[in-house]
């Protein structure tokens, strides 16, 4: 085996052969800033985790759907022939779309799963489904719901604004100051949706900071911000930013130091918010010393800033997490008021931006092309639910909810397909989706490994890795395509997803609509000549399928290098208005007015959090925040050695301060139980100031584990969604709310039990081979 390119969500790599047959993935040359993730991949599939052969539930196996029994999650599982896998899949199938439509049928593939434009999990399920006659979808996502359904009422679709965010080199040409909530967390941008060849912003953020930009990291967690910029470290109270953004935006009304031409010719509805802002509406200023109050930063430093912010030229990011909490929306409305009232939205250098450091390419690079992608043809059941409303749906069929100024209702779901992702990783208050995820008469799921999902389902489908088809990356937002391919053969047992489809479209005489009569490599050559015209219509002449396989990275012309947001509309508002009813930016909605939802009023408005430590506990006296890990992609690939070497005593590791850790008797290296009223897991300790006081922080993504022979169900694993709550940010947006959960850490007394979460679940027959 000779060492070949590949490519995930977190970068270009170089597969090298193992004296042991086996291979692991080096960093690619060309890469400034290479991502270590990609050394779990070669360690994960050589892991016990990885699935051998299809299997099948037990009890699912011996019954019939919807009266087999047994509980999901808890049983053993049966591993049989693909003959046999398919005959059920399909039989199922065609079960539930006779007895009850395929409105009850959920199509749940939401997940980054694999970077390859063809063997994308969502794609190929989708358009299977589709030619099958539709499926309930979810819309939406976890990561930044609440901007996906606010931000078209106040600017425009957010969406756009994070290819058309202002490039890091105006700042750095252009800036002065870069006010951060929520932090620029590196570890979050090793990713790129599709791909990334290079990583780019830890140098962009270092010569920021050599043109004397100065940086302000408004977070719980100091590392947030890249030691290298020197950036002050202010520590609030979780949720608090709201308030912060208001003293601030107060301190400048207080002041006369605010853009009011900017604010007359290029938005609307300020003066309602200044009307609350000075306590005309509720009798309460906003004040600096109001916001100190409320986020435990002092309001001498807050006015401070104030005066800074409006002398410099200054960019204000608000992190994606900030959203994932309590009121998620109000934050993000609140920065685009903020930086309106600055005046400098449009300026290099200056204005605002949503998500920086959420992906490796926002701020850095523009996709300079469309890449292709696999149709996924019609689907002819209209009904969706909001991607984080998972449980609701299952525990509420028929039931009605609000959502962005709709009453919808609940379909009745009957089967559940889940492929290229893992809600027991991605979804909150775990505990409670387990007992919801028992309802349906039969759960489908596709994976490589025995994450959760594919725990807690009935049939159980083994697909392909990355590196054992053929397939090609290309990054939503990167400038570069990378060859995928085949690296080693799958296991015997194990199949790609295309041709898994390929055989159910003959059992359920689907006439070819989901394959269209064409092989694997055939549409990948039908792919590559797309790209070939669509590179060609841009004057770039790309070589042969065949050659580019074998090659290396092909990187393009960066489309944008000095883009500025929203800079056409600061230079004529008129001749390009902004997609809002008003066509400006909307400081006041009269739409989310008219809608008339307390959690989510007619303008920004701070919202005092259901779950926070500024108010009396319900759950412990320490704030936990879940974010992203360094050491993988949300949950993919825990079994591999970069993420398993992380771990505190086979357990994710808990950030925790020392005034925290000292008087619960908690030392370094410790396993701690954390717990409040929705769960417990136990986690190892790991003491560090970087951490605030009063704030723990436990990664996401370690491979849910309860112990189901104990009452509570203890989490023997670290996964922070057996604590976090499952309520919306708001009726707007329906957005999940995990940065809003109180928590109570003691040292775990005893010896603790062993994880079993690589252990897998299968119950071998005598007869089996």
């Amino acid at each position: 085996m000779t060492k070949q390119v590949t490519s995930s969500h977190w970068g270009a790599g170089i597969v090298a052969a193992r004296p042991d047959g086996h291979f692991d993935i080096e960093p690619h040359p060309a890469d400034p800033d290479p991502s270590r993730i990609n050394e779990n991949i070669g360690s994960a599939l050589r892991s016990s985790a990885r699935i051998q052969r299809p299997s099948i539930r037990k009890s699912y196996l011996e019954g019939n759907p919807g009266t087999c029994g047994g509980e999901r999650g808890a049983e053993a599982f049966i591993e049989v022939e693909w003959d046999t896998a398919l005959d059920l899949v399909a039989s199922e199938l065609n079960r539930v779309r006779n007895n009850y439509g395929n409105d009850a049928i959920y199509g749940g593939s939401y997940g980054w799963a694999s970077a390859g434009r063809f063997h994308h999990a969502q794609g190929q399920l989708k358009r299977f489904l589709n030619a099958a006659g539709g499926f309930v979808r979810s819309e939406g996502n976890y990561s930044y719901n609440a901007a996906l359904m606010l931000m078209p009422h106040i600017l425009g679709n957010f969406r756009q604004h994070l290819t058309e965010a202002t490039r890091w080199s105006t700042v750095a040409s252009d800036g002065q100051l870069v006010v951060m909530f929520g932090g620029m967390p590196l570890r979050n941008v090793q990713v790129s949706g599709g791909g990334v060849a290079q990583h780019r912003l830890r140098d962009q953020l270092r010569d920021c900071a050599a043109a004397g930009v100065r940086f302000v990291n408004f977070s719980p967690l100091r590392s947030d911000a890249l030691d290298e910029l020197g950036a002050e470290w202010l520590a609030p109270r979780p949720g608090s930013d709201t308030a912060i953004m208001m003293g601030l935006a107060h301190t400048l009304l207080e002041t006369d130091n605010y853009d009011r031409q900017f604010l007359d010719s290029h938005t609307v509805g300020f003066s309602e918010l200044e009307a609350y802002l000075l306590g005309h509406k509720d009798g309460v200023a906003k004040s600096a010393e109001w916001a100190s109050q409320i986020s435990e930063v002092p309001g001498d430093k807050i006015r401070e800033l104030a005066e800074e912010m409006w002398s410099n030229r200054t960019l204000i990011t608000t992190a994606a997490s900030l959203q994932r909490a309590d009121y998620g929306e109000q934050p993000l409305w609140m920065t685009t008021a903020l930086a309106a009232m600055l005046g400098q939205i449009g300026l290099p250098g200056g204005g605002f931006g949503i998500a920086y450091g959420a992906d490796s390419s926002i701020g850095t690079m523009t996709r300079p092309m469309p890449w292709p992608s696999l149709p996924q043809g019609k689907n002819h059941v209209e009904n969706y639910i909001p991607v984080a409303m998972v449980t609701e749906m299952l525990e509420r069929p028929g039931e009605t909810y609000e959502y962005n100024g709709e009453q919808r209702t609940f379909p009745e779901i009957q089967l559940v397909w889940w492929a290229g992702g893992n809600p027991f990783h991605h979804h909150q208050d775990l505990n409670r989706l387990r007992r919801a995820w028992q309802k349906p008469d039969t759960i489908i799921v596709n994976d490589m490994f025995w994450t959760a999902t594919a725990r807690h389902a009935d049939i159980v489908l083994p697909i392909a890795s990355p590196q054992e088809r053929d397939d090609f990356g290309g990054g939503t937002q990167d400038n570069a395509l990378i060859p995928m391919p085949r690296i080693i053969d799958p296991p015997a047992g194990v199949r790609t997803e295309f041709d898994i489809y390929c055989d159910l479209e003959k059992r359920l005489e689907l006439d070819e609509k989901f394959s269209l009569g064409l092989s694997e490599h055939q549409w990948r050559e039908k792919f590559w000549q797309e790209m070939t015209e669509t590179a060609a219509s841009r004057g770039v002449q790309l070589p042969s399928l065949d050659e580019f396989m074998s090659g290396d990275v092909i990187t393009f012309e960066d489309p944008t290098p000095t883009a500025v947001f929203l800079e056409s509309f600061r230079k004529d508002p008129e001749a390009n208005p902004l997609p809002t009813p008003s066509g400006r930016i909307e400081i006041a909605s009269e739409v989310i007015a008219s809608f008339e939802y307390e959690d989510c009023p007619g303008h920004p408005t701070w919202l005092e959090p259901r779950e926070w430590l500024g108010s009396a506990t319900n759950g412990g006296p320490l704030h936990l925040i879940s974010g992203q890990p360094e050491t993988r992609l949300h949950s993919q690939f825990d079994a591999g050695s970069f993420s398993r070497e992380r771990k505190v005593k086979d357990r994710e590791a808990l950030l925790i301060n020392p005034q925290d850790a000292a008087p619960r008797s908690i030392i370094d290296g410790d396993v701690v139980i954390v717990k409040n009223e929705r769960g417990r897991c136990l986690a190892g300790a790991k003491i560090t100031d970087d951490v605030r006081p009063g704030v723990v922080f436990l990664w996401t993504g370690a491979t849910f584990d309860p112990d189901l022979t104990d009452s509570s169900h203890l989490e023997r694993h670290g996964n922070p969604n057996v604590l976090t709550h499952d309520l919306r940010t708001s009726r707007l947006s329906q957005g999940p709310a995990a940065q809003s959960a109180l928590v109570e850490v003691a040292k775990f007394d005893g010896e603790p039990p062993p994880v079993q979460a690589f252990v897998p679940p299968i119950e071998r027959l005598v007869n089996t081979p």
